[in-house]
């Protein structure tokens, strides 16, 4: 399986699950409506820069030079994509689904504004993890190269 087909089916899925749970929260508690939004959009955010982080450091260290690695704004751009157009589809069929309230928007919002939202959503902390992985591996590098390279004194 590609990678960015990987990342585009895991977080279109938590995004579409988060969508299901607060849809659900808001029947259930509608006065706390602000808070279960904030904290879904915490969740998708810290899964989205965590798994950047581990492609920034996995990519740093398979290449140690910056100029060699991976195209992984590519990656994460097209797996936001397929991940925001395929949450907004999943999202409006799970609403004709008795019980489950998803915001009754319609089959257009979903898959333009609904899907950008979506798309921004897991580009931008996407690539804000993998920069800080990325950073976090070659510092590790630099401070591991002096003390291999630097020569033992010679006994006079």
């Amino acid at each position: 399986m590609n990678a960015w087909v990987l990342r585009a089916v895991g977080l279109g899925g938590l995004t579409v699950v988060l969508e299901t749970l607060l849809g659900f929260g808001m029947m259930s508690w509608p006065t706390a409506g602000a808070w279960m939004r904030i904290l879904c959009l915490i969740v998708l955010v810290v899964a989205i820069v965590t798994w950047g982080v581990l492609d920034g450091r996995a990519d740093r260290r398979a290449n140690p030079d910056p100029e060699q690695g991976s195209d992984l704004t590519m990656r994460w751009l097209k797996a936001a994509l397929a991940g925001g157009i395929g949450a907004g589809l999943v999202a409006w069929i799970l609403d004709f689904i008795p019980k489950f309230d998803l915001g009754d928007q319609g089959l257009l919002f979903n898959v333009t504004s609904g899907a950008a939202w979506i798309v921004l959503l897991i580009f931008i902390p996407g690539m804000l993890g993998v920069t800080v992985g990325r950073w976090l591996t070659g510092r590790e590098h630099k401070k591991s190269a002096p003390a291999a390279s630097t020569p033992e004194p010679a006994n006079a």
